[in-house]
């Protein structure tokens, strides 16, 4: 059969969408982000327990006293796990990307059941959206909006939107068509029938559509996460790509206590707005006996008053300014070169790249600029700077592991020079594995390696050349197949096995921590198929670059030892998972001049 360049054609048409649509993918992500800061100012502006009380007495008025006391008690988990801000930052999500779901969903839904040939054109692009691998629609959503929330938004919309048209669509179909003859017969207009008898009728079915698209919403989180949005999708995919057990636990719970709570709010909306809910809550109430209390309710104005009441107890606390506990430093005037500028650097789930770009943040931090890091698979990272989304990446390998990224975004890129120089590309076994000392040697080995060789982010550029010079150059690539998964990944199955002395290969490259902590066997090259070592280089965004000049002048001149990167990455693995920063911190006050060298100021 012929190739299909399906691939290239879909290229093409998200090109020419980036270059003539431009103005309306601004006007979108403006629209999205604006809603959400409101939303996320909302939910986020009181202290954690009184917002807690608030989501509680919602719960209380909506499902009864035994459902507030418990809302209330899983939101103090949240709290009591520090995941508060991330959790009202994901709630913030689901809230702007269900409403417009549900906004989109309905009516296309009503359309197609009372339009046969509209049910018909709808259905078929109803499957792809839901059929198609959510991942796949973040690619063009990162280059359209950037990275961020806006494009988890749309995906989270596109994903979660089909089940409520399809919801909607059935509902009305149920209703039974003599009754809609009856209202026709009695002179009804058409908008009569829809909103007095199929709407009312279809209401519970409709509902249950809105109750899925809010779940389904809130299951996009982690996705969210992977884009650069807020949120517990953040805090869950750096567990994963760090292998934090506990991390990860406490992410999830959290995901959890949010889902149950979202899942009986909208059920029990649900019973309230239908006819139908109504008439059984009432039945219910009147069956429960001796534990009436428990289901008791407030009625909607006492409800109203309550919530009124916090809001007002929120607002006299001065509660909306913010709850943040963080402090920057203290920066003298004649240090302040950055007057609160923001500076966005991105960074893989790379030592190096953890070290250089947290370094940064602390050394611009005591220069008067507002630096953030935030840390993405190396495809979207290199994809956000390109698109202005980040101002920096200080883990750029050059001339060969990232030369596809250059290759592609490099017109919107300014190369700040390398600031480290020894870097070579390998994988690498156990040197208790005996036989194995080249690339070459592992030719009829696959079976004692599992047919396996353990790789990290998929993204990144090493993996690029492994499977399509290195692994073919050698005649490896029947033989052994390379497992996608993450740095910490990676570094977790080589512990584990190197414990049980179990043959594994893995990809690796120096300078690395794992060499000083285990006896490693580098794999050599005799064919020369990584290329020439590369060199570690700081990237700007073009336009980033001119504006912040003097960070710009600053990366360029900056260079690090090795002893320098080493001792950087080990105070960094000392303070744990998570606490980078303190690890940096720490580094900084064992070598005080290092700030001054790699920011003079007035000549320092």
């Amino acid at each position: 059969m012929p190739r299909i360049h399906l691939g290239n054609w879909a290229e093409d048409a998200v090109n020419w969408l980036t270059r003539h649509l431009s103005w309306l993918f601004d006007l979108v992500s403006s629209v999205v982000n604006g809603m959400y800061d409101g939303v996320e100012w909302v939910l986020g502006g009181p202290s954690p327990l009184l917002m807690a009380g608030i989501l509680a007495l919602l719960a209380f008025w909506m499902r009864g006293l035994l459902a507030g006391v418990v809302a209330f008690a899983g939101f103090a988990l949240i709290d009591s796990l520090a995941q508060w801000d991330q959790a009202m930052q994901s709630l913030s999500l689901v809230v702007v990307s269900g409403a417009a779901a549900i906004v989109l969903a309905v009516p296309l839904g009503i359309w197609a059941a009372r339009r046969d040939t509209a049910g018909l054109v709808i259905r078929p692009v109803l499957d792809v959206m839901q059929t198609l691998p959510a991942f796949v629609y973040l690619i063009p959503a990162i280059i359209f909006f950037s990275l961020g929330t806006v494009p988890a938004v749309i995906a989270t919309i596109v994903f979660a939107a089909p089940v409520g048209v399809r919801m909607t669509e059935l509902g009305i179909r149920q209703v039974d068509p003599e009754l809609v003859e009856a209202a026709d017969a009695f002179g009804t207009p058409p908008l009569g029938t829809l909103l007095r008898v199929q709407l009312p009728l279809a209401l519970p079915t409709i509902m249950a559509g809105v109750n899925q698209v809010i779940m389904l919403a809130l299951s996009m989180v982690v996705i969210g996460g992977m884009v650069g949005a807020a949120g517990l999708g953040a805090t869950v995919f750096g567990a994963i790509s760090q292998v934090d057990i506990g991390l990860g636990f406490e992410g999830g719970v959290s995901v959890v206590v949010l889902a149950i709570y979202l899942d009986r709010i909208t059920g029990a909306l649900g019973d309230h707005v239908s006819p139908l809910g109504r008439r059984a809550l009432a039945r219910l109430g009147s069956a429960t006996g001796g534990m009436r209390v428990l289901r008791y309710r407030p009625r909607p104005a006492v409800g109203v008053c309550g919530v009124t009441v916090l809001a007002l107890v929120a607002c006299c606390m001065g509660v909306f300014a913010g709850n943040g506990n963080g402090s920057a430093p203290h920066v003298s005037a004649a240090a302040n070169v950055g007057k609160g500028q923001s500076v966005r650097i991105g960074s893989f789930n790379w030592d190096e790249s953890i070290a250089s770009s947290y370094l940064w943040q602390e050394v611009l931090e005591q220069r008067g600029y507002k630096p953030a890091v935030s840390t993405y698979d190396p495809g979207a990272a290199f994809t956000g700077l390109a698109t202005g989304s980040l101002d920096y990446l200080t883990d750029a390998w050059l001339p060969t592991t990232h030369a596809s990224y250059l290759k592609q975004y490099g017109r919107d890129y300014t190369d700040l020079g390398a600031w480290y120089d020894r870097t070579s590309l390998e994988v690498a076994v156990p040197s208790y594995v005996k036989g194995v000392r080249t690339m070459a040697d592992l030719k009829g080995r696959s079976a004692e390696f599992g047919g396996k060789i353990i790789g990290i982010e998929p993204g990144a550029g090493e993996m690029k050349l492994l499977r399509s010079t290195v692994l073919p150059g050698y005649g490896l690539d029947k033989d052994y197949q390379v497992v996608s998964s993450s740095t910490a990944s990676m570094l977790a199955e080589l512990k584990r096995d190197y414990a049980q002395k179990k043959p594994v290969a893995v990809v690796l490259w120096s300078p690395h921590w794992a060499y000083s902590t285990y006896d490693l066997t580098k794999l050599a090259d005799p064919q020369g198929l990584w290329g020439p070592g590369d060199s570690v280089h700081d990237l700007a965004n073009k336009a980033s670059g001119a504006k912040l000049s003097q960070v710009s002048a600053w990366m360029r001149k900056f260079h690090m030892t090795e002893a320098q990167l080493g001792s950087l990455e080990a105070a960094i693995q000392g303070a744990g998972q998570g606490n980078a920063a303190q690890g940096v911190r720490k580094w900084i006050g064992q070598n005080p001049a290092i700030v001054d060298k790699m920011a003079p100021v007035n000549g320092g």
